[in-house]
């Protein structure tokens, strides 16, 4: 991620190959049991929330953007502005670009505890999953890796809530 930074290029735009930024994350509920995925109508997998920076070099951002659309739960929380994850993943050719790479800084957003969500025209399906479910789910490395450390990040939370008087 430094090298592509360090080279110059808009690696923030879409347009720019073979690989550039994008943000995303993972939209966790208001308790932290349970995380919404979406099932990308492209690539055909469960996936967290997140796309291009389109020139937006601020990818949180870009994250609280794309999850913000994707998802249609308005007022998303920021965890921490620090990613949780940062993940390279390769893009499949399609009609309109050639096989690329994704460098992908992914954050946790808190949706609000009456948070309703509805699908964009870019996913088949929304979903609350718990970390036991997504585990159970066809995942790449990058979502799985995501999974577990979002597991350890609750449990700390829960078990930092229980030490409380």
């Amino acid at each position: 991620m430094l090298a592509l930074l360090d080279e110059g290029s808009d690696c923030f735009t879409r347009s720019t190959f073979p690989a550039h930024f994008t943000g995303s994350a993972l939209v966790a509920s208001a308790d932290g049991s349970r995380a919404l995925l979406h099932h990308h109508r492209k690539l055909d997998r469960w996936l967290q929330f997140g796309g291009h920076c389109d020139g937006d070099e601020d990818v949180l951002c870009v994250a609280c953007r794309e999850a913000d659309e994707e998802s249609g739960i308005a007022n998303l929380i920021v965890a921490s502005a620090w990613p949780f994850d940062l993940d390279l993943h390769e893009i499949p050719a399609n009609t309109d670009e050639p096989s690329h790479w994704h460098y992908d800084v992914r954050y946790v957003l808190i949706a609000p505890a009456d948070a309703v969500c509805a699908p964009s025209a870019e996913s088949k399906e929304l979903r609350w999953f718990t970390a036991d479910e997504m585990e159970q789910l066809p995942l790449d490395a990058g979502m799985r890796r995501m999974v577990t450390k979002w597991r350890a990040l609750y449990a700390r939370r829960a078990h930092h809530v229980a030490d409380q008087p």
